[in-house]
């Protein structure tokens, strides 16, 4: 009978009274505990940035699968299944290896504190190093120096995706603090691809790179995707030639699929044609990144020649992307429902897309203790000159903006945060 890796998974949240302490120390421990699987990994392309990981990380597995590889993968967070997080081989790892792994590590760390993410990325790296693959494509979990994914002592590639605002609490209240940490991933003698970054940013990305002595791989010097009129154009050092779009939208995907690809031509013992690439951009997949929803009780709700899209950017970095974007959306109203973590201020993130949005809707995020209120949404929402209310549910919101909207095809974007996007899609099955 299978086992659901739920119960294991909420037992192993009581061993450490905060869900987040960066450090390195525990995480050791318990791998050395366990014959330090991540020194028995395949080549580790490691990822760290505010903005873009998971899609670079998407982006380089769709490529390196569509080469003939097997790629394991480490995201976060999950957006309906904790399995999610974990890839072996590129398969999601069944519920019965998850609960076997989690078990031997539960007895291994014997009631050590230790925090939820520690106890995860030690069950990757475990499975990573048992299971055969020809590369391991990891993501950090929050910053870098201190997270607890930087213990692959050297890796093939690192990457750094671009820094914004975000954590401040744990990373530091200015943008040259956060770059600092998310710098710590950098390794001496390890190519480090840097897609476009602030100017305060790159200073102490480039500081770091020369204190440890890492050839660095920069957009727009050493490396650049350029978009052409049907897709864009990679010009690297060893590589140069035109691609198809990224099936994912958006504008700035073209710098995410940029940034996979300079890890890729970075990467040594690698047979990665631009065919592969190519075949790679047109397969990739990345749930709540512009997704639009075409069925479901949620799509119901609406008028058929409505759009129901989804999105889960979150911090201020993220903010300026997703508007972007909808700069583009002119022949329709935009509405949001937005929910967020009362770790971020909302108008940060509102800031970007007011100019492009009829109405902002705030809800809560269901189950989550850590949400912003419905009204909290709407006060920053207001702060930047949103016409907003709050709304007790997301269905809720979606009857309001129907009653409300005048005549004529709508778009609805719920975003806000990942969280409220996976319960997005698990709710719309």
């Amino acid at each position: 009978m299978t086992r659901s890796p739920d119960a294991v998974l909420a037992r192993l949240t009581g061993l450490y009274p905060k869900a987040i302490d960066l450090s390195l120390g525990r995480v050791r421990h318990l791998l050395d505990r366990l014959g330090n699987p991540q020194d028995r990994l395949p080549p580790v392309v490691h990822v760290a940035g505010t903005n873009g990981k998971g899609s670079t990380i998407a982006t380089l597995r769709a490529i390196v699968e569509a080469a003939g590889y097997r790629a394991h993968a480490y995201t976060s967070p999950h957006l309906v299944r904790f399995n999610e997080r974990i890839r072996l081989a590129g398969q999601l790892i069944e519920d019965d290896a998850l609960v076997g792994l989690l078990d031997e590590i539960e007895r291994t760390n014997d009631g050590t504190p230790i925090t939820f993410f520690e106890i995860t990325t030690a069950a990757a790296f475990l499975a990573f190093a048992r299971t055969p693959a020809d590369i391991v494509l990891l993501e950090t979990g929050l910053g870098g120096r201190r997270d607890a994914t930087n213990v692959v002592a050297r890796p093939a590639v690192t990457a750094i995706t671009p820094i914004s605002m975000d954590h401040m609490n744990f990373l530091g209240d200015t943008l040259a603090a956060i770059a600092e940490d998310k710098a710590g991933i950098i390794k001496a003698g390890v190519p480090v691809v840097i897609t476009p970054q602030r100017a305060e940013a790159m200073a102490v990305l480039e500081a770091e790179v020369r204190e440890v002595g890492a050839p660095a791989y920069r957009a727009g010097a050493e490396w650049q995707a350029i978009p052409t009129a049907s897709g864009w154009r990679f010009e690297g050092r060893r590589w140069s030639f035109d691609l198809p779009p990224s099936r994912l939208p958006g504008r700035h995907q073209t710098l995410n699929a940029g940034g996979a690809v300079a890890c890729l031509e970075q990467l040594q013992g690698f047979d990665i044609d631009r065919d592969a690439i190519a075949r790679g951009l047109g397969a990739v997949e990345w749930p709540a990144r512009l997704q639009r929803l075409t069925r479901g009780p949620l799509v119901d709700l609406l008028p058929p020649d409505w759009e129901l899209w989804l999105d889960g950017a979150h911090n201020e970095g993220g903010g300026a992307v997703l508007g972007d974007h909808l700069a583009g959306w002119t022949a329709r109203p935009t509405h949001l429902i937005v929910g967020a973590l009362n770790t971020r201020n909302p108008a940060d993130f509102l800031r970007p897309v007011a100019p492009h949005v009829a109405s902002v809707r705030g809800v809560a995020i269901p189950g989550a203790e850590n949400s912003h209120t419905a009204d909290a949404i709407v006060a920053g929402a207001e702060a930047v000159g949103i016409d907003a209310m709050a709304a007790p549910s997301v269905e809720a919101a979606l009857a309001s903006i129907r009653a409300a909207a005048g005549p004529g095809p709508v778009r609805v974007m719920i975003c806000g945060t990942l969280y409220l996007a996976g319960w997005v899609l698990a709710e719309n099955g």
